[in-house]
């Protein structure tokens, strides 16, 4: 099928599950972070929003490089994992799936501050006052209005993390069935010289990326939130 090898489809399965853990625990997070960005107006929102934009500009190298420092066997987190008997998480999924949430970061909190922006506090505050708890506010007012934001997070966040490639070359090397996404099995052909091998995936992924902007672009109006 499509003339993809057992090599390739593994690559597949390892990304796409790259992809969903990534988008799941990047909502997870993004969410109260927007939330709190969004009501925050002092000098502290502005620190943490670029640290938040930070991998937007940085080169995927250096985080990836400095996540293998920190992750590795001589890294604080790495050491203190194997004191505690457990394995550091350099040249595993975990540590890729770590790095991949920091690296996606900002493709989760921006279009979800956006939406949080656009929407203001009053509805909340009417719905608080009315003896909604905030369980119940997220679920029944901040969620069904700002939708669209959740829509554009979850695409952009799995669409980035499709497309990784330093950062997860630095910190998880090309282990087949563990490490090696589709973007270094892409790098692992070009460097053999399979090139046709390398158009094919390429081309899935040109595909696939130009699908999620059309999808994005499509139906970032159709969400629009109105301030209330």
């Amino acid at each position: 099928m499509l003339g993809l090898n057992p090599a390739d489809w593994q690559a597949i399965e390892v990304t796409l599950k790259l992809c969903l853990y990534t988008t799941i625990f990047l909502l997870l997070i993004a969410t109260p972070l927007a939330w709190w960005l969004s009501g925050k107006t002092s000098s502290l929102r502005v620190a943490i929003q670029a640290i938040v934009a930070l991998p937007l500009v940085l080169p995927p190298t250096v985080l990836g490089f400095y996540l293998l420092m920190a992750m590795g066997p001589r890294g604080l987190l790495g050491s203190s994992l194997e004191s505690i008997g457990l394995t550091h998480l350099a040249f595993s999924f975990e540590g890729i799936l770590v790095a991949s949430v920091l690296y996606s970061l900002p493709f989760a909190v921006q279009p979800l501050l956006e939406s949080f922006n656009n929407l203001g506090r009053r509805p909340v505050e009417v719905a608080s006052a009315l003896g909604a708890g905030p369980v119940d506010r997220f679920f029944t007012v901040i969620l069904p209005l700002c939708k669209g934001g959740y829509v554009i997070a979850a695409t952009l966040t799995f669409a980035h993390t499709l497309g990784e490639f330093g950062v997860i070359l630095m910190l998880g090397g090309s282990i087949p069935g563990e490490t090696k996404v589709l973007s270094v099995l892409i790098y692992d052909y070009a460097q053999s010289m399979n090139y046709d091998a390398a158009h094919r995936l390429s081309l899935i992924l040109l595909v696939f990326s130009f699908l999620v902007l059309f999808t994005v672009y499509g139906f970032s109006r159709r969400f629009q939130v109105v301030r209330v």
